[in-house]
């Protein structure tokens, strides 16, 4: 091989990656985690140092460096300083080999490959010697909660009363997964995330000791895409060096990760917000073509989304040296422009859509409908602004509700689709054929087939009744609901309520299996409202009586029994083999007493034929 060969190949088996080569060796170059620094700084020139300290935050951000410079400022011995301290200033004797893993008293032990009981007794046996050369013998624990439960268990005692010569750094990402016991048994810092303007700046800061031209756009952009980390940061720069061949620019950074253009996302963000979808569509399309991820394009729309939302409360939040000049200009116009509701919708239906394109197998055609959705969204009354034009508009008034409605207008029956109500007709009584022919000899009222909760709609305004009602029965309770057009309170009521006992302002009750549970706190609202008086409410263990539905359908079979006795019904009866009587009303009864007499059916109502039921 020639010389420049060996040349190029030792060259290249030297290099060490931007990660590596800058990472901090003493607390000055340790970015972003001020609070912790200052913390260890006071205990250090106190003397408060502790047994054990939980170093925890998301991968990157220097939990195992800060576990090594710990040891190192332990361990700390100049030919000045004999003392731990945390200015490690000056290269001490046994700075280097600590910071390159490889001095004898401080063991690292990965515990993601070391879980099991085993490795922490041979931790516990070592703890009882004194350190070889060093102050202390410190031992760095990284990924802690990947030790078993045993693991743990055997530590504890040894980290709650370890020697004095002993240190203890664990490191972890998941410090939900560390017991509580062995948390409680060490000082914990939890280090943050790096802002992405710091970020920018420390990755400019190493391009220039580099000699690498780097575009401001495109260090904002790996340090965005770094989320935070620092090691992430430079690994992505390490990538975009050589991918550029030396120069780091936008264009090529952009292309290495699957970015949109900045502006281009701004761009596309303008145009759904004037839900413009056709414009939407094409600018999306546009950058999918040159390799833009579709999950990456609607990610980088809710970080926009965020933004706009954020600088139209922190208006300062534009100085951010990590945001492109576009977004920085453009989002303070649309923070001027846009409402909170739309941001906030537009941010939910982003969220909404991300994992749905991450995990379609058409990821473009997901992202696409997705932008459809928000273009359409655009138009549209937010829920708040959609209810207050329904407050806003005006209701009929009782007359009109009460007027007849047009001749040409198709009558409410159960065959074209309406509910059936009353037509005001007094019922009979009803008989139904078994050969699917029925002959309606009642008329019967009936309710909606869906119905809401009465919990889910507010009670009407109190009529203006006398105050103190006297209320002595279930039955005058319902007459109030009467009283009041609250049908739905008085379903529920007759439905799911038993009496237990009643005094004046005081009301026990049990209540049926499947009642609502506001039932009882609707009942004591009603009752004040409609009687003029406080009232307690309260649920009996008491069985209690019927409830009303219950006594109305022991009548409603009384009187079928007696109608069925009646010479005219029998008749009809045995005219058509197979019918069965429903029902049994009086007629022209006052409002409420249906169904509650065993009067005989009257004969003075004449037939009408509807379809394939007959009333009379």
């Amino acid at each position: 091989m020639s010389d420049a060969g060996n040349q190029t190949l030792g060259k290249a088996a030297g290099y060490r990656v931007l990660a590596r080569k800058y990472r901090p060796a003493d607390f000055s170059a340790l970015i972003g985690q001020e609070p912790m620094v200052r913390t260890l700084t006071n205990a250090f020139s106190t003397g408060r140092i502790a047994q054990a300290w939980m170093l925890t935050g998301v991968r990157g951000v220097g939990k195992t460096t800060t576990a090594r410079i710990l040891a190192r400022a332990l361990n700390y011995k100049t030919q000045a300083i004999d003392r731990p301290t945390v200015d490690l200033s000056e290269l001490g004797e046994h700075c280097k080999a600590i910071m390159e893993g490889r001095h004898v008293d401080v063991i690292e032990m990965d515990a993601a490959s070391h879980t099991g009981i085993d490795d922490i007794r041979e931790i516990i046996e070592q703890v009882r010697y004194a350190p070889v050369s060093a102050r202390y013998k410190v031992y760095i624990i990284d990924e802690v909660h990947m030790l078993s439960t045993q693991a743990f268990n055997g530590l504890l005692k040894t980290l709650e009363e370890p020697p004095p010569h002993v240190k203890f750094f664990f490191a972890t990402t998941e410090i939900r997964k560390v017991p509580i016991t062995v948390l409680s048994r060490c000082q914990r810092f939890d280090l943050r995330r790096v802002d992405a303007g710091m970020l920018t700046e420390h990755l400019k800061r190493i391009a220039g000791l580099e000699n690498i031209s780097a575009d401001d756009e495109a260090v904002a952009m790996v340090a965005r895409a770094a989320e935070g980390s620092v090691r992430d940061a430079l690994s992505i720069f390490d990538q975009a060096i050589a991918h550029g061949a030396g120069a780091v620019t936008a264009e090529q950074v952009s292309s290495m990760l699957g970015l949109a253009d900045r502006g281009r996302i701004v761009d596309l963000f303008e145009h759904l917000m004037k839900g413009d979808a056709a414009a939407a569509l094409t600018e999306f399309r546009a950058q999918y073509d040159v390799g833009a991820d579709p999950a990456a394009v609607l990610t980088d729309l809710a970080e926009f989304t965020h933004l706009v939302t954020r600088l139209r409360f922190v208006p300062s939040a534009a100085g951010d040296v990590s945001l492109a000049e576009d977004e920085r200009r453009r989002g303070v116009e649309f923070a001027k422009l846009l409402s909170v509701r739309v941001m906030s919708r537009t941010w939910q239906m982003l969220l909404k859509a991300i994992p749905e394109v991450q995990s379609s197998n058409r990821p473009a055609s997901a992202a696409e409908m997705a932008l459809i959705r928000i273009a359409h969204a655009a138009d549209l009354p937010t829920l708040d602004e959609a209810l207050k034009s329904l407050g806003d508009a005006p209701r009929p008034s009782r007359a009109d509700a009460a007027r007849p409605a047009s001749s040409g207008s198709q009558p409410a029956t159960p065959g074209n689709g309406a509910s059936a109500v009353s037509t005001g007709r007094v019922p009979v009584a009803s008989a139904a054929s078994g050969g699917g022919q029925t002959m309606r000899l009642v008329e019967m009222a009936s309710a909606p087939a869906e119905m809401p909760s009465p919990a889910l709609v507010p009670p009407p305004p109190a009529a203006e009744l006398p105050p103190a009602v006297p209320v002595k029965s279930l039955d005058d309770i319902a007459a109030l609901a009467d009283a009041n057009r609250d049908k739905l309170f008085k379903i529920s009521l007759k439905q799911y309520v038993r009496l237990v006992r009643i005094e004046p302002g005081r009301l026990d009750v049990s209540l049926t299996g499947d009642a609502p549970k506001t039932l009882l706190g609707d009942l004591t609202i009603r009752l004040k409202n409609w009687t003029g008086r406080q009232w307690i409410v309260s649920l009996s263990r008491e069985e209690g009586g019927q409830t009303l539905a219950e006594v109305e359908a022991a009548r409603r079979n009384d009187a079928i029994l007696d109608a069925r006795s009646d010479p005219a019904v029998s008749a009809i009866l045995s005219r058509f083999p197979g019918a069965r009587i429903i029902d049994v009303r009086i007629p022209n009864a006052p409002d409420g007493d249906a169904g509650d007499t065993d009067l005989p059916p009257d004969p003075g109502i004449d037939p009408v034929a509807d379809d394939d039921e007959t009333d009379f």
